[in-house]
C-alpha cells in the first residue's frame, strides 16, 4: 500500500544525502541560422525552421534558444540594444551583480494562440515593477517601451520555441538587469547591462494544475523594510536552503510567515498566496511591504471580482486561522496557479478543498485567467500585446 503524505514526512525528518551535482557547458559554437530583418531564424525558402520538442511535457528548466537581447547603460543612457546568438554574459571580475548583488529580473510569459498568434501578457506591467527594483537598488530604470519592444524581438527571434497552442506551454521571458563594470568598493555600478533571453517551458511545479502540499519555514524570506518587494536574485538566494528543506520532507516548497510576527502568511516560495473564504464569496490575499506583488495575482484579484462576482480582499491572513478558508492557492507567473492541497505548520497539517482535488473557485481563476492568456477569452483593455 503506498504510504501516505503524512507518513513520508515523518520519515524525513533528517537532511538527505547531497545529491551528485552534473553540469554541461554551452556548444561553443553557437546555433547560426539565416535571420530576417527582426532576427527570426528562417531556412532558405522564408520557412520558419520547426523544433522537435516534447511540448507537452517541458517541465521548467533551461533551454537555449537562438537569440537574446542585450542593451548596455554607459555615460548615463542605454544604447539601441541588439540581439545576439552568444548566450554567455562577458563581464568585469569587478562588477557589482557579483560582488554586491546590484541586480534584478522580471518574469513574463508569450502564449500561442489558436489562430496562430502570439499573446504578451501584461509586459507593462512587468516593466514598471523592474523600475521599481531599480529604484530599490539605485540601477537606472529601463523605458516602459524599450522593456516591452526588447520582449517582442525576443519572441519574434525565436518564435519556432513557441509551444503551440493547446500544449500547455509558453514562452517563458527573463529580463534581467545587472551592475557590471571596473569596480572594487560598496557603491553602484558605473555601467549595467540589461538583456531578455528565453526558453520554452511547461508547468513549475510538478504535475501542474493537481493540489500540492506546502511547509511552513522557520526562515524568513525577508526583512522588515528590506528588499522584499523588489524582484532581485539574493531574495531567491536566501530561499534556496529552506526550499530544498521542505523538499526533503516531501513538500512541494515552504510558505514564508512575515518577519515581524511570524503568525501571517506572506508568500509561497517564490509565488504569492490566495485563498478562498468557507462561503466562497470572497478572496483574501495577503498585503505586506515585504512581499513581492505578483502580477498574475493582482490579475486573478480583477477576475475575481470583475468575472466571478467575488468580494476581493488585501490584508493578514493568519497561521492559526487556515479553517477560514475552504481553498488555497499559490500563483505567480512560473506557477499560473497551483491549488494548495494542505499546509504543514509544525505538528499540524490543515487540507483545504482536497490533496488530490481542484477546488470550483480556483478551478475557475485558472480557466478565466489561461483563457484570456491563450486568446480564448476577452482580455480587459491593454492586458495582451499582439506579437503576431
Amino acid at each position: 500500500m503506498p504510504r501516505s503524505r503524512r507518513a513520508l514526512w515523518k520519515e524525513a525528518q533528517l537532511p538527505s544525502g547531497n545529491a551528485s551535482a552534473t553540469s554541461s557547458f554551452p556548444d561553443p559554437d553557437p546555433l547560426r541560422s539565416f535571420s530576417d530583418p527582426v532576427g527570426r531564424p528562417i531556412t532558405q525558402n522564408g520557412e520558419v525552421t520547426q523544433l522537435d520538442l516534447d511540448w507537452h511535457n517541458l517541465g521548467f528548466q533551461y533551454i537555449k534558444t537562438d537569440l537574446r537581447y542585450v542593451s548596455s547603460w554607459q555615460a548615463g543612457a542605454w544604447d539601441e540594444g541588439a540581439l545576439t546568438e552568444d548566450n554567455l554574459v562577458h563581464l568585469s571580475e569587478g562588477s557589482t551583480a557579483l560582488h554586491y548583488g546590484q541586480q534584478c529580473f522580471e518574469g513574463l510569459k508569450a502564449y500561442r494562440c489558436q489562430d496562430g498568434s502570439i499573446n504578451l501578457f501584461r509586459p507593462d506591467q512587468n516593466a514598471a515593477r523592474m523600475q521599481r527594483s531599480c529604484a530599490r537598488l539605485l540601477m537606472p530604470p529601463v523605458p516602459a517601451e524599450m522593456f516591452i519592444e526588447a520582449c517582442r524581438r525576443v519572441v519574434l527571434a525565436n518564435e519556432r520555441f513557441v509551444p503551440p497552442y493547446g500544449s500547455g506551454g509558453a514562452l517563458y521571458l527573463r529580463p534581467y538587469l545587472i551592475g557590471v563594470g571596473d569596480n572594487i568598493g560598496v557603491r553602484s555600478a558605473s555601467e549595467f547591462r540589461f538583456s531578455v533571453f528565453c526558453t520554452p517551458v511547461g508547468s513549475y511545479f510538478k504535475g501542474g494544475l493537481t493540489p500540492a502540499n506546502f511547509m511552513v519555514s522557520s526562515y524568513d524570506r525577508a526583512a522588515p523594510n528590506g528588499t522584499g518587494a523588489a524582484k532581485v536574485g539574493g531574495n531567491y538566494a536566501a530561499s534556496l536552503l529552506p526550499g530544498q528543506e521542505a523538499k526533503n520532507q516531501h513538500f512541494a516548497d515552504c510558505i514564508y510567515l512575515d518577519p515581524a510576527t511570524h503568525t501571517k502568511i506572506e508568500e509561497v516560495g517564490a509565488a504569492n498566496f490566495i485563498a478562498i473564504t468557507k462561503d466562497g464569496r470572497r478572496l483574501v490575499t495577503p498585503s505586506s511591504p515585504s512581499i513581492l506583488e505578483s502580477i498574475t495575482k493582482f490579475s486573478l484579484l480583477d477576475i475575481a471580482r470583475d468575472r466571478l462576482g467575488l468580494e476581493v480582499e488585501q490584508g493578514d491572513v493568519l497561521i492559526d486561522e487556515l479553517g477560514s478558508y475552504s481553498e488555497a492557492g499559490a500563483c505567480g507567473t512560473a506557477a499560473v496557479i497551483t491549488p494548495i492541497g494542505g499546509i504543514q505548520h509544525g505538528e499540524r497539517f490543515h487540507v483545504f478543498y482536497s490533496e488530490t482535488e481542484v477546488g470550483p473557485v480556483i478551478r475557475a481563476l485558472y480557466d478565466e485567467l489561461t483563457g484570456i492568456q491563450y486568446g480564448d477569452r476577452p482580455a480587459p483593455e491593454g492586458w495582451i500585446v499582439k506579437v503576431k
